[in-house]
């Protein structure tokens, strides 16, 4: 368990100013994550990386000359809001564009994705790159759609040194592609890890087996094996990864090999070095050769016990890039010249909120939502507890703290807003920005499109009539499925969703008041979500898990449709 806490909803951003303070030579903080305190050339791209927290050294302890130029920091095992990612990225631009890297996960995908959009609208230059090294969590044609665990580090490392090197974004791109194209990662897991403030793990792997294929964000594992010695666990994840070496003598590739062997937080340093013994004695058996092998922790998962071997499999520019000098807070190789101290301060425009002054009619509509988004607030906190349980089977188990964080930041929102006189439309677009920005993750990006898809439809000059309202509801609901390209029967909150926004669309369309058509619409979209637990995962962290998920039902439509009964209540 984590011992040393202060408010464990804060757990992530308390420990960044804690790394902030001790490595200020190296990181000052913005928001939404950190950046180089050092200078970098005028022109050169900026390698901006991140992802949830929980994850250290991974990715702040990863910003400096050779590799990143800045690190965005979701909350716990979350992926940072799409605000976080344009707020990072501009304080790190210098003028040669910018590259995005992340693990392949839904929620980065979506907030990443989204801030992206943004900044090329702003006319930057950016660039989306996703690790996906994971050889547990796809098949090998589909290596692309797989998740991105400790090969992160390899893939920042080339693709920070062909940056530090001269190379244009075009260039640096092309680089970061093939080092992940080259890259495979296997794990496994000894224990589950526990999140801040909670009493349990999210998994637990019975005594004496280990799970294979465990993820970074506390899921569990695809299959359980009998505990064995550090050989026979060494040749295990050498056999796993070799099944898809490239072959020898083609593309540049003369079985030369990267190797970095990864402690998941709790595997002490001393083991770690048994089983590297193992793994190398395997490895030069085989006829690799290994360049500057890495042992230790380098992309955690807070305690858990496990760990995981990462190859790279090298040409030489690959090897050049590998070996290339780099000096960060957790990672270093080489020589770096010395860099001078940043002079500018960076002001981010995305952390300042305006609100649009209503009309007194507006402002009462306002009202009604901000009363609304209080309910919503304390729902989603009674309900930490079970959803987080819930999500835990098959998923990372936070889903009960991403609720929590992005109804408490709207609620804020609302409440602020309404102090000001907002009108009903900007008071519900603020909301909708907070809980995205307060929740991070998917779900946090889902919620938060939706909000600002209703609030779009409403006004602040006039109190839009209930029918708009509830029309306007319906186009939020299904904005979910649209933005996170989800359908019924993935097992996910568009299975409840989608049946929600039919049947208020035809509550309405027959004549029905909002509160008649709300509440049969709550009442649809609960037996959907009852349902799910007939289906098996096909979306999500949860996907590489899916039959673990049968018989219990998805996290997400289960508190979209509590919550919307709820709503039903106050209506």
């Amino acid at each position: 368990m984590t011992y040393l806490v202060n408010d464990p909803k804060k757990f992530g951003n308390d420990s960044l100013s804690g790394l902030v303070a001790a490595h200020g030579d190296y990181l000052q903080q913005v928001h939404g994550g950190v950046v180089r305190s050092t200078a970098s050339p005028d022109g050169e791209v900026a390698l901006v990386i991140g992802g949830g927290s929980g994850h250290y050294p991974a990715f702040a302890g990863w910003v400096g000359p050779g590799m990143a130029h800045g690190a965005v920091c979701g909350n716990i095992f979350a992926s940072p809001s799409a605000s976080q990612v344009k707020a990072v990225s501009k304080a790190s631009d210098n003028g040669g564009g910018v590259i995005l890297m992340f693990g392949n996960y839904a929620g980065d995908c979506l907030h990443f994705g989204e801030a992206r959009d943004e900044l090329v609208a702003d006319g930057h230059d950016v660039r989306i790159v996703t690790i996906s090294d994971d050889i547990a969590s796809n098949t090998p044609e589909n290596h692309l759609d797989r998740r991105g665990i400790a090969g992160d580090l390899p893939v920042v490392k080339v693709t920070g040194a062909a940056i530090a090197e001269g190379a244009d974004i075009n260039a640096a791109e092309a680089v970061a592609r093939k080092a992940n194209d080259r890259t495979r990662s296997l794990g496994v897991a000894f224990t589950g890890c526990t999140l801040p403030g909670a009493d349990e793990p999210l998994f637990t792997v019975p005594e004496g087996k280990f799970a294979l294929g465990l993820g970074i964000h506390g899921e569990p594992g695809i299959s359980t094996h009998d505990m064995c010695s550090a050989e026979e666990l060494g040749a295990l994840l050498v056999d796993g990864i070799l099944a898809e070496e490239p072959e020898r003598g083609q593309d540049g590739y003369e079985g030369r090999v990267a190797v970095l062997l990864n402690g998941l937080g709790a595997t002490k340093y001393e083991e770690l070095f048994v089983l590297y013994g193992s793994v190398a004695a395997d490895l030069e058996a085989r006829g690799l050769t290994i360049v500057s092998p890495v042992v230790g922790e380098q992309v955690t998962s807070l305690d858990m016990a496990g760990v995981s071997l990462t190859l790279m499999f090298l040409d030489s520019q690959l090897e050049r890039l590998w070996l290339a000098g780099s000096d960060t807070p957790a990672f270093r190789t080489g020589n770096v010249e010395h860099q001078e101290h940043r002079t500018d301060v960076f002001d981010d425009d995305e952390a300042k909120v305006t609100f649009t002054v209503g009309s007194p009619e507006s402002a009462a509509q306002g009202r009604v939502i901000a009363s609304i988004f209080g309910v919503v607030e304390r729902e989603c906190i009674a309900a930490e507890p079970s959803l987080g349980k819930l999500d835990s089977i098959a998923g990372d188990g936070d889903h009960g703290q991403g609720m929590v964080l992005g109804a408490v930041a709207a609620g804020k929102a609302a409440r602020d807003a309404q102090a000001e006189g907002a009108g009903a439309k900007s008071l519900l677009d603020e909301a909708g920005k907070a809980w995205s920005e307060g929740a991070g993750g998917t779900s946090g990006a889902l919620w938060g499109s939706a909000l600002r898809t209703v609030a779009a439809q409403l006004s602040n000059e006039d109190a839009v009539e209930s029918t708009r309202v509830g029309l306007a509801v319906v186009a939020g609901a299904r904005n979910i499925a649209q933005f996170g390209g989800a359908k019924p029967g993935d097992k996910t909150m568009v299975d409840a969703t989608e049946p929600f926004a039919t049947e208020l669309e035809s509550q309405l369309a027959n004549g029905s008041d909002l509160a008649t058509a709300w509440t049969a619409a709550a009442a649809v979209a609960t037996k959907a979500a009852e349902e799910t637990a007939d289906l098996a995962a096909r979306k999500g962290r949860a996907r590489t898990h899916g039959d673990a998920s049968l018989g219990h039902p998805d996290p997400g439509a289960v508190s979209f449709a509590l919550l919307m009964s709820k709503i039903a209540e106050v209506l």
